[in-house]
């Protein structure tokens, strides 16, 4: 049974192991607010597409903060999804955002070898999907209120709590970390001459099995609905005074207010 405090890095989310780990890898690359998490659950929840989650992920509040000092234990946790996060057709997605390769690169640059290797190889295709929103306004007043209140999840809300006190020094810095991330993707992309499947936030909220669909074919897999899995739902996050946020931050921007 699921539980509210359920995140996916649960061992009982795990599929049965490989022992030979994945024959298909793909990249879920993104930045930051993007929606980028309610998609990798819509991927994950086929059963055929792995689960790809945020395996690089150790930062305090990060599902493996755990090892976040030995990168060693970062090393052994990458092996061991490699297994048990593969799907039984053997494909296996990570879902990444380019300062985790940035802190790899200074703190554990073996790990970040074997996760080029295996992700993007030299040899054969590398398979990479980008998400991305539209509505980029949105998108940074979302980032920009996150990164102040450090709520970044549903669950993680606590009822009650002092709206946020408006501030346009953190929504153009949102903005400016956002455009340097994508920056930074497209750089990768060009460099590696990668031409990855973009697909965007909105999309997956309106047909996410059409997006999802899209994916499959991009990556040359066929779907078994028999196949599907139980994943944790994501909850959207209260609104709070977002609505507000954005108005400001759209006169500000010279867009016209209703």
């Amino acid at each position: 049974m699921l539980t509210l405090t359920d995140t996916g890095y649960e061992g009982k989310f795990d599929f049965p192991a490989r022992p030979q780990g994945p024959d298909l890898t793909y990249l879920l690359a993104s930045v930051p607010r993007a929606g980028s998490t309610h998609f990798s659950h819509l991927l994950w929840q086929t059963g055929c597409l792995g689960a790809p989650l945020e395996y690089l992920n150790f930062q305090p509040a990060g599902p493996y903060a755990f090892a976040s000092a030995s990168p060693q234990l970062q090393l052994d946790l990458w092996r061991s999804v490699l297994r048990r996060r593969c799907s039984p057709n053997g494909v296996f997605g990570l879902k990444v955002f380019t300062p985790q390769l940035d802190e790899l690169q200074r703190k554990n640059p073996p790990l970040l070898q074997e996760v080029l290797e295996t992700m993007l190889p030299t040899r054969g295709p590398c398979r990479v999907v980008y998400v991305r929103r539209r509505d980029r306004i949105a998108q940074v007043v979302s980032y920009a209120r996150a990164t102040l209140s450090g709520v970044w999840r549903k669950e993680q809300e606590r009822s009650g709590g002092p709206e946020l006190e408006y501030s346009q020094e953190a929504l153009e810095a949102a903005d400016r970390g956002i455009a340097f991330q994508e920056a930074v993707w497209e750089q990768m992309f060009n460099e590696l001459r990668i031409e990855p499947l973009t697909v965007w936030h909105e999309d997956s909220l309106v047909d996410g099995a059409a997006v999802t669909e899209a994916v499959a074919a991009y990556l040359g897999v066929t779907v078994d609905r028999a196949a599907a899995v139980a994943v944790p739902p994501i909850e959207k996050q209260s609104e709070g005074d977002a609505a507000a946020w954005t108005a400001r931050y759209r006169g500000s921007l010279g867009f016209a207010v209703d």
